[in-house]
């Protein structure tokens, strides 16, 4: 059930060494592709990342929270082109929690990584960090990059009782 899969889903920064299969990576890509998107433009790109020197190099992006990526098997870089919508961000966020939720289903772990609007240790925003680091075209921007694995760590759901049902008005 959806339900079940939502209570699940954590965000994990800890992976084992096992690497994910084809299958499954090809699963995730086509959950990105099938993600919603404002009037259909679909404005957003992915680069599916394997080699663990260039996830290294991706880890260090940003100031902090991407350190991690380090350890992932795997990452997919979301990104998105503004000259072709203006719910660019808004369409590369569908799509990342997408990818999370897609790979939950298959029992594995990730983490969203923001990267827009952040900045590498440098001063220089992560975008450009990233885009250097994999030739991205400047049309793109990066939204984030999801950390996918099998999880090294297990966190129990986030109890009924802690959601914030205060959040919610009905009129």
């Amino acid at each position: 059930m959806f339900m079940d899969l939502l209570e699940r889903r954590r965000s994990i920064r800890k992976y084992t060494d096992q690497a994910v299969e084809p299958e499954k990576i090809q699963m995730l890509i086509e959950a990105a592709l099938r993600s919603p998107s404002g009037r259909g433009i679909n404005p957003w790109e992915f680069i599916v990342v394997e080699d663990l020197r260039i996830l290294s190099k991706l880890a260090e992006a940003k100031q902090s929270g991407a350190a991690f990526l380090k350890g992932a098997p795997l990452g997919i870089v979301v990104c998105a082109n503004p000259e072709k919508s203006d719910t660019f961000v808004e369409d590369a966020s569908i799509a990342s929690i997408i990818i999370q939720l897609a790979a939950e289903s298959m029992g594995l772990g990730s983490c969203w990584i923001q990267m827009r609007n952040r900045f590498h240790r440098d001063g220089r925003p992560a975008q450009e960090h990233i885009a250097q680091s994999l030739d991205i075209p400047e049309h793109c921007i990066v939204q984030s990059v999801i950390a996918i694995g099998y999880p090294a760590e297990t966190k129990a759901p986030h109890p009924r009782e802690n959601l914030n049902f205060e959040k919610v008005h009905k009129r």
